[in-house]
């Protein structure tokens, strides 16, 4: 069971990742960029990194454990499939930026969330923490990787709001933006 675990977490942050790498990045000058939104990313890999710690790999999870990360790493590759194939790579950028070509996106699973990308990277940091991760750690993890993502949520909505205006605005009020249960 323990090499089964490794197995699960290691195929699920493979097929997250692989649509970002068939994607590809846009590399374009963009009209608008807010450096800032690295700071969030920052917080994100750091909640990532307290996971590696719990040692998934040489523990022999529970069953329940093994069903949880099982669900949050499908539904993180179906989030990452989709909203990749939605967004095409004239928006996907590492920093919050806008360019002079980008639209409002809201086909796909932006229909649900406005950021679908932030939903599917925190079903990936649940599927590897349901693995073994003491509770404690889970809870810290998840809380520093929600305060980078609120920073990168918070600054590129603002990017979209001043391109995009009442459409965005209307957008947000209409739409979570990234967990569709919580306002």
């Amino acid at each position: 069971m323990t090499k089964y675990a490794y197995v699960v977490v290691v195929a699920g942050v493979c097929l997250w990742l692989l649509p970002f790498v068939l994607t590809g990045w846009n590399k374009s000058a963009p009209q608008s960029v807010d450096r800032r939104s690295q700071w969030g990313l920052a917080l994100e890999v750091a909640g990532y990194a307290l996971m590696l710690p719990n040692r998934f790999w040489a523990a022999s999870p529970e069953p329940w454990r093994v069903i949880g990360s099982i669900l949050f790493l499908v539904l993180a590759v179906l989030l990452s499939w989709t909203a990749t194939r939605a967004l095409g790579r004239k928006h996907l950028r590492f920093v919050a930026a806008i360019g002079t070509e980008h639209d409002l996106v809201r086909h796909g699973p932006y229909r649900l969330v406005r950021h679908p990308i932030y939903t599917s990277m925190l079903c990936v940091l649940w599927g590897i923490g349901f693995m073994g991760t003491p509770p404690l750690l889970f809870a810290i993890a998840t809380a520093v990787f929600l305060a980078g993502t609120e920073i990168r949520v918070r600054i590129e909505d603002r990017l979209l709001e001043a391109r995009f205006g009442e459409q965005f605005r209307e957008y947000r009020r209409s739409t979570r933006a990234y967990l569709p249960l919580l306002r």
